[in-house]
């Protein structure tokens, strides 16, 4: 049974930590530039405090008998916490978070200058302090199996080795027909298009708070050249959006991508707040929200048509059916964080064997560009330029975030699963009544917070855990068929 004075210590953890979001929101925001030192140490040291404030109920978690599933998940959710803690000492982790904040400048200066060698020696060090961390951590079948579990619960290597060798096969023979098709490989002329900043943000804010129905008093929307979510607590989220000045999807679908995470965010269940169960029970499961509001409803001919009169000062006369194809138009290229829906998976899967073969030793650092370019290559037939768009295009192996990126495949097939089971009739997306299917996620989804562990929570609300096959479908069913 969880006592008063439990939940009154573990608030201690939980005011720690809502702080130390705040701080990372406004380091990203609105901080002085020259304040970073200060802020990193005042971070270094609210986190150390963290780690102590969870030792401290370590002996409440272990002698915890769980009288319903509220409990049971608190004291699995923690339970998680403080067994690293347990397992990595402070000096490692401190290590790691120094070296986090010192390669972060580091790369951000050798993307600009194409210069792999002068991060080389950071990425080096990091591989040696994850490979370190996955040992002390221990594990089963592989030490990369030890880091994905640290951002998707139970999840191992050989079940992501499964999920990406039923995967690209068949998106391989997606993206086949698509291409000798050509419906979608056009270019429209609005890629490169510019546009008014201000024009921009008007059309960002009626889509937010007119279309999404986002509440003013709990949310609020600024810029960062990264998009991101923060969730302060339920009633004080906060995302930005990038604008580039051109190809306006770009800053559309950083909204919507952002509002997918934030309305999860809003829609936990009041009786989580201050428990360690307010939040997503995994990063795929929260990217799930972001990527089903971006891609699956967000990019559907439902939505396109609802939001097209808004996006009237944007289009150059297009069409609706125009506008569709521009924003879900596929073309194989090397970066990322442009990448369509249909050829996304192919860069993650570069990323996950690239990191199973740094964490077991089987690839050193200095030979990941080379074969970064190469499984680029040999997936979607593209090859960077430099280094930059290519092993130096992604900020997560300088913050050390091995085992995060497969968190992005198993958000897109965690929406397609959702997605297959919202039996909604078409006029509720085309017809903007999207409180429906927020209230409907509340319920699936949103209200049990990390109550349960991520296949758990699926297989209560649909049925079925990681299933690539219904990814498979839903863009089978988008690109080559008719929609």
């Amino acid at each position: 049974m969880i006592s008063n004075s439990f939940l009154t210590k573990f608030k201690e953890v939980w005011a720690i930590s809502h702080a130390m979001r705040l701080m990372g929101w406004d380091i990203e925001t609105y901080m002085p530039p020259e304040g970073i030192s200060y802020r990193a140490e005042e971070m270094a040291t609210l986190n150390s405090m963290r780690r102590k404030k969870l030792l401290e109920i370590k002996a409440d978690v272990e002698h915890l008998e769980p009288r319903d599933d509220m409990e049971a998940g608190i004291k699995r959710v923690l339970w998680r916490e403080i067994r690293y803690i347990d397992s990595v000492p402070e000096e490692v982790d401190a290590e790691i978070n120094k070296l986090s904040a010192e390669s972060a400048v580091v790369w951000r200066d050798a993307r600009v200058k194409n210069d792999f060698s002068s991060f080389k020696p950071y990425l080096d060090r990091m591989v040696e302090l994850k490979v370190k961390v996955a040992q002390l951590l221990g594990y089963n079948d592989h030490p990369y199996s030890s880091l994905l579990d640290l951002y998707e619960e139970g999840l191992t290597v050989n079940e992501a080795d499964g999920i990406f060798g039923s995967l690209l096969p068949d998106l391989k023979r997606v993206l086949q027909k698509v291409e000798a098709e050509g419906r979608f490989n056009s270019p429209s002329g609005l890629e490169d298009e510019p546009y008014p900043r201000e024009i921009m943000e008007g059309v960002v804010n009626e889509i937010a708070y007119d279309v999404l129905r986002m509440p003013r008093g709990k949310f609020r929307i600024d810029s960062s050249p990264h998009p991101f979510t923060t969730g302060i607590n339920r009633h004080d989220v906060r995302i930005t959006v990038r604008y580039e000045g051109f190809d306006f999807k770009r800053a559309l679908y950083s909204l919507i991508h952002e509002s997918g995470h934030a309305i999860y965010e809003l829609q936990m269940d009041e009786s989580l707040e201050f428990t360690p169960l307010a939040q997503a029970p995994s990063f795929g499961v929260h990217e799930s929200q972001s990527r089903l509001w971006e891609n699956n409803i967000g990019r559907s001919k439902g939505f396109v048509g609802l939001i097209y009169p808004r996006l009237k000062p944007l289009v150059k006369g297009k069409s609706v059916e125009e506008v569709y194809r521009y924003l879900n138009a596929v073309r194989p290229q090397p970066i990322r964080v442009d990448a369509d829906e249909l050829t996304y998976n192919f860069h993650i899967a570069v990323r996950y064997f690239a990191e199973k073969k740094l964490i077991d030793g089987s690839l050193g650092v200095s030979e990941l560009p080379e074969f970064f370019d190469d499984m680029l290559e040999e997936y979607l037939g593209v090859r960077p330029k430099s280094y930059s768009d290519g092993v130096l295009q992604d900020i997560h192996w300088s913050h050390g975030s091995f085992g995060y990126f497969p968190s992005y495949t198993v958000g897109n097939i965690v929406a397609a699963v959702i997605y297959h089971h919202m039996d909604f009739e078409d006029d509720v997306i085309r017809g903007g009544k999207l409180e429906v299917v927020k209230d409907w996620l509340r319920e699936k989804v949103h209200k049990f917070g990390a109550t349960y562990p991520p296949k758990e929570l699926l297989k209560r609300s649909f049925g079925e855990d990681y299933n690539p096959t219904r990814l498979v479908d839903y863009l089978e069913r988008k690109y080559v068929g008719t929609e």
